[in-house]
């Protein structure tokens, strides 16, 4: 491909598989002419980190990205979901479009971690937490006063639907009908939009369940409506490059990484009147886990603790690999934000935050739909039994997970574009996503 495209839209897809794309008569007809390829996620292949790759086409060890959460050990605070984009360590695809001598214009959609990040247009959820403890819906949009503008033509952005038990195509459908509405207002050079509707089910209920099934044709028509619309706003059909940021596993089987800490002494808590909660300034060793990984922070690096808390995990069920030391570095997350061990699921696993011992003990977040308190990641809370108005504290109930290493063909994903020429010839990772986008602007990146 030898001519620079006008516009390039990057649609970056949970879940997306080679099967699933079989299905999907809109997502092939809007792709018609171009080149379909197995995509290999990086590991963590998780949503925060993929996401970082493919948009500075580099691997955690450089950005920084290494979950979809961190541990600031300068402060002790655990944080999940809500870094802004200066967590990001390497430029974005959009901050060299902005320097290009022609000066690209671009837009981030929903992506994780772009709020304040250098496109020109923006829009991410961002609520604002009112001082009784309730939110009130709100979006961070570039320019500022975007949302209003949005939220007056098509209300406000269903937070509640974008993740939780009562996620569904109504938050895509908002994505999309907002995406249309700043195309037409502003005509970006490239549009990079995040859609995840095909996670939600395929945790839930299993990646080849009927309810994971539904969520296919769902996301299809609605990728429809996007194609048609584009074409009708900027008189021309895009460049599509739509790209799957992992494949969802079934899982059979929960791993407790802090329980175990706890069990050898490692870990403490602190005793409340209701309940336990994690003491990370006075743990020895404890676990953030999420998905399929663990990142095990050891209090000053201490040798003999991280040598203890490796033979701990070495040989359990559903523990395929414990990496510490230079073997960080095997799969390129050997960064100061990395845990001192980092414990990895085999693919029919994956790790729960818990570390009570006694449910009886459990905090009252634990029963919660709260996602910025826990100190890890709980898809249970996909579980959220209306009749209780709380989740239940049994994590055998996902049944799909990702974030392990992607060794095995069911753990790939695909890329599929509208025009070929853009792949590399060879297996295709994430962080080819990068020099793809650039390469259809007729630009190259050496070196990164």
């Amino acid at each position: 491909m030898d001519q620079r495209s006008e516009y390039v839209v990057l649609l970056t897809v949970a879940n997306l598989r080679e099967r699933d794309v079989e299905r999907m008569s809109n997502l092939r007809e809007m792709t018609a002419g171009g080149e379909i390829a197995d995509l290999i996620p990086g590991f963590p292949a998780l949503t925060c980190p993929v996401q970082a790759n493919m948009t500075t086409g580099r691997a955690p060890a450089r950005h920084g990205v290494i979950a979809n959460g961190f541990y600031w050990r300068d402060r002790d605070e655990v944080e999940m979901w809500t870094s802004p984009n200066d967590c990001i360590e390497s430029p974005q695809l959009w901050d060299l479009l902005y320097h290009h001598q022609q000066g690209i214009p671009s837009a981030v959609w929903f992506s994780l971690h772009s709020k304040e990040c250098g496109a020109d247009y923006v829009c991410t959820p961002a609520p604002i937490h009112l001082p009784d403890g309730s939110e009130k819906m709100w979006c961070f949009t570039r320019p500022e006063d975007l949302y209003p503008r949005l939220r007056e033509q098509m209300g406000d952005f269903p937070l509640h639907r974008f993740w939780g038990p009562l996620a569904n195509i109504e938050s895509t459908r908002w994505i999309i009908d907002s995406t249309l509405e700043a195309a037409r207002l502003y005509r970006p050079a490239l549009f990079y939009i995040y859609l995840p509707h095909l996670d939600y089910a395929a945790q839930k209920d299993g990646p080849d369940s009927p309810q994971a099934e539904r969520a296919v044709h769902e996301l299809d028509a609605e990728l429809g409506r996007l194609n048609e619309g584009m074409r009708e706003v900027l008189g021309i059909a895009p460049l599509w490059l739509v790209a799957g940021e992992y494949a969802i596993t079934p899982v059979r089987h929960v791993l407790y990484p802090n329980r175990i800490l706890r069990e050898a002494g490692l870990l403490k808590v602190r005793e409340e009147a209701d309940g336990e909660y994690l003491d990370t300034a006075e743990s020895l060793a404890w676990a953030l886990a999420d998905h399929q990984i663990s990142h095990i922070f050891v209090r000053h690096g201490e040798p003999e603790v991280v040598r203890q808390v490796v033979e701990l995990f070495q040989g359990r069920q559903g523990v395929a690999e414990v990496l510490a030391g230079a073997g960080l570095g095997r799969y390129h997350i050997d960064h100061p934000r990395s845990g001192e061990v980092v414990v990895v699921s085999t693919p029919g696993s994956w790790q729960a935050y818990y570390y009570w011992l006694d449910d009886r003990r459990a905090p009252p977040f634990s029963r919660k739909v709260d996602i910025h308190q826990k100190p890890g990641y709980d898809p249970v809370e996909l579980f959220f039994d209306p009749a209780t108005r709380g989740i239940p504290l049994d994590a055998s109930l996902v049944k799909g997970s990702h974030g392990a290493p992607a060794h095995d063909a069911a753990q790939k994903t695909v890329v599929v574009t509208s025009q070929p020429g853009l792949a590399p010839e060879g297996p295709v990772r994430d962080r080819d996503v990068f020099h793809m986008v650039l390469k259809a602007f007729g630009m190259t990146m050496p070196g990164v």
